[in-house]
């Protein structure tokens, strides 16, 4: 898949975006705004746009680190706990810390995140059958017991109402003023970027790495922060979207390869792309009424991961 194809993809779904909404908005209107349209605009339709960019291109890059570096296809935030400690982390910085700012709550977030992964990928070390199936069910059980704790503390302390909120990704609240802590995301895509190389020896394994000068631990310690600061501060400032990190970085891969380089740039662009084609199905099947990313994604998404199984047993992958 060409790189224009996706940018003309990506340009395309973002100006249906800005126009699809129950206020009325046209791109006739663009150079003729009322006050009103004006506040729509800039205050709902063009934050909303950036927040899912943003979001479906970081957890796609995520996704992507947390395969590279465990050497399995089946693995990204959702499978691997990230999420779920994330979850975890938010509720806490919400018991401990009640007038808690935003940037509080995603360093807690992140902390938990971070220590979420790294005890998933010291599990994957102590692990000899690392079937590619077996693994990623590792990780749903991890976080599923992550998750089980946050659900007691949460009916605990009466707050299981706001944890709810953080299991359901959502755009239709994002607004200007409430979303810009994604925008810690961009400078670690970059850094991402600059790192790719590395990660993509350091996914050969521990041994390979070290022959050819390269300090293993450093490098996966860096995707592990990545992976753990870009989740939090998604999951705070949107919520949980389900499978994305993980069949996006496989759809890629099937046709561009392993090399991360080489994959990055296609794997951001396709997953902004993927997440506002289900935005905008999600805004315009009952409309005027709106259907949650997260359902929209994950429908969509499994029926794709479902795919992905049957494409590796039929090709012995």
């Amino acid at each position: 898949m060409k790189i224009r194809y996706l940018i003309l993809a990506l340009v395309v779904l973002s100006g249906s975006s800005v126009f699809i909404g129950v206020s009325d908005l046209s791109p006739l209107d663009i150079f003729n705004l009322t006050e009103a349209q004006q506040q729509v605009l800039l205050v709902s339709r063009i934050p909303r746009l950036f927040s899912i960019i943003i979001a479906g291109m970081s957890m796609s890059i995520v996704g992507l680190i947390m395969q590279q570096l465990s050497r399995n296809k089946f693995v990204s935030p959702t499978t691997a706990g990230t999420l779920d400690s994330a979850r975890l982390g938010i509720l806490v910085s919400m018991m401990i810390f009640t007038a808690a700012s935003p940037l509080q709550k995603m360093f807690v977030s992140f902390i938990f995140a971070l220590l979420g992964t790294f005890i998933f990928m010291k599990i994957l070390e102590k692990i000899k059958f690392k079937d590619a199936i077996f693994i990623p069910l590792i990780g749903l059980m991890f976080g599923n017991i992550i998750s089980s704790i946050s659900t007691f503390f949460a009916y605990q302390n009466d707050l299981i109402q706001n944890m709810s909120s953080w299991m359901q990704g959502d755009f239709s609240m994002i607004m200007s003023g409430n979303y810009e802590l994604m925008f810690v995301s961009v400078p670690l895509l970059f850094l991402a970027y600059f790192y790719a190389n590395k990660f993509t020896i350091a996914g050969m394994g521990e041994d390979f790495s070290k022959n050819l000068g390269l300090n293993y631990r450093q490098v996966v310690n860096l995707g592990l922060v990545i992976s753990a600061l870009v989740t939090a501060s998604v999951v705070l400032s949107v919520g949980v979207i389900p499978f994305l990190g993980l069949i996006i970085p496989n759809i890629v891969t099937i046709y561009q390869g392993d090399h991360l380089k080489k994959t990055l740039l296609h794997t951001a662009l396709l997953g902004a792309v993927f997440v506002m084609f289900c935005d905008v199905i999600g805004r315009v099947i009952i409309y005027p009424y709106e259907i949650p990313i997260s359902l929209t994604v994950g429908v969509i998404g499994s029926g794709i991961f479902i795919y992905l199984l049957l494409r590796r047993k039929k090709y012995g992958l």
